[in-house]
């Protein structure tokens, strides 16, 4: 059997289109940031990686820089991180920006502290337009925006907002979401309907509940305790179970019983609460949702996904395709080479060649933005 990484070195070598195989040698560094091959060595490009601020009109937030060496005018993509409490400093992150820096793209990766935070808040939908208008000033031309997880759904309404579209060149969302309410429930029901009215069913990511209720820790439960109550949810979605339950010590008895169930994972008990806290939030839930939000969009698209996407499932792409003004929607994918924003194992020849085909757009973006 081929592995992933003979497979994508073929068809580098075998397509001669430029893009095609920086498509490929892009897929070899992110599958193994640390043994991408031969091939990924010898088309590396050297990088300068510091640390910036962006201009906010609330004030700089935190950034990292990649710079590939000996390319002053290489084109600029903002790169954001999903809902992850190391925020830029999560090593995946950094690895994926390195691999897209090597490739001769200058990247920023803007901290939101709202994403850090396990929070979807319309304030990150500014602060992604902001990075890309910093980096847009900063390189003379329009850049890209690559948004992860819940921030390609931002990244999409940050382009659709006509301060920031002059801009944006191009937004690329991976594993987004569509509608955050509809996401919501399949995340404490594990189904979840298609536009065509078909139903997904699969079983949700543990935490998905958890980070509902962290979201709207209020909710949940009696003011005496939510300083108590978001600490040790805090530290379990940083998979630190013992010291969250030590943080627990410190609740009423309802409220550790509350916690204990999330701890024993029978998260169902508490299901009638978590539908009352979305419907009660229905409106902020539509606000950070490309849902109804995109129709201003006009700016290329590409959209990816995976198919075993048990945190936003994989039917959103398919909602985001009907959002995205079709003369836009330039490719859409739904693969079994990726789980959230991972690669994953050993993907069917076809999965790989499809995905090598989706980076090649990716490429001819940045290349359209550059000239």
């Amino acid at each position: 059997m081929f592995s992933f990484a003979m497979v994508v070195v073929t068809v580098a070598i075998a397509l001669h289109a430029s893009a095609d195989f920086r498509a490929a040698v892009l897929l070899l560094r992110m599958q193994n940031p640390q043994d991408a091959g031969a091939l990924a060595r010898l088309t590396a490009v050297s990088l300068d990686e510091e640390s910036i601020t962006v201009p906010t009109p609330s004030g700089p937030i935190r950034a990292r820089l990649y710079v590939p060496k000996g390319r002053p005018r290489a084109p600029g993509m903002v790169l954001v991180h999903g809902l992850h409490h190391l925020g830029i400093d999560e090593p995946r992150l950094i690895a994926f920006a390195r691999a897209m820096s090597s490739s001769g793209i200058r990247v920023v990766t803007p901290e939101l502290l709202s994403l850090a935070d396990y929070r979807v808040n319309r304030d990150s939908i500014d602060l992604i337009g902001y990075a890309a208008r910093a980096l847009s000033v900063s390189v003379g031309k329009k850049v890209g925006v690559l948004g992860l997880s819940f921030a390609g759904g931002l990244a999409l309404m940050a382009a659709s907002d006509a301060r920031f579209a002059p801009y944006i060149g191009f937004v690329v969302s991976v594993g987004a979401h569509d509608d955050l309410e509809r996401v919501s429930q399949f995340l404490i029901k594990n189904h979840i309907q298609r536009p065509d009215g078909s139903v997904l069913t699969m079983a949700t990511h543990e935490y998905g509940a958890l980070i509902l209720i962290y979201s709207y820790v209020e909710d949940f439960f009696p003011p005496a305790d939510v300083p108590a109550a978001r600490e040790a949810l805090r530290l379990l979605l940083w998979e630190k179970a013992d010291e969250s339950r030590k943080r627990a010590e410190q609740l009423s008895p309802e409220s550790r019983r509350k916690m204990e169930l999330l701890f024993s994972g029978h998260v169902e008990e508490l299901a009638g609460e978590i539908e009352e806290a979305i419907a009660q939030h229905r409106p902020e839930m539509s606000a950070v949702s490309p849902h109804g939000h995109l129709a201003s969009l006009q700016v290329p698209v590409l959209l990816l996904h995976g198919a075993a996407d048990n945190i936003i499932p994989p039917s959103e792409l398919l909602w985001l395709q009907q959002e995205v003004p079709a003369n836009e929607l330039k490719s859409a994918l739904v693969t079994l080479a990726m789980s959230h924003v991972d690669m994953k194992g050993k993907p069917p020849l076809m999965d790989t060649l499809r995905l090598v085909h989706f980076m090649a757009q990716l490429f001819e973006l940045t290349d359209s933005i550059a000239e």
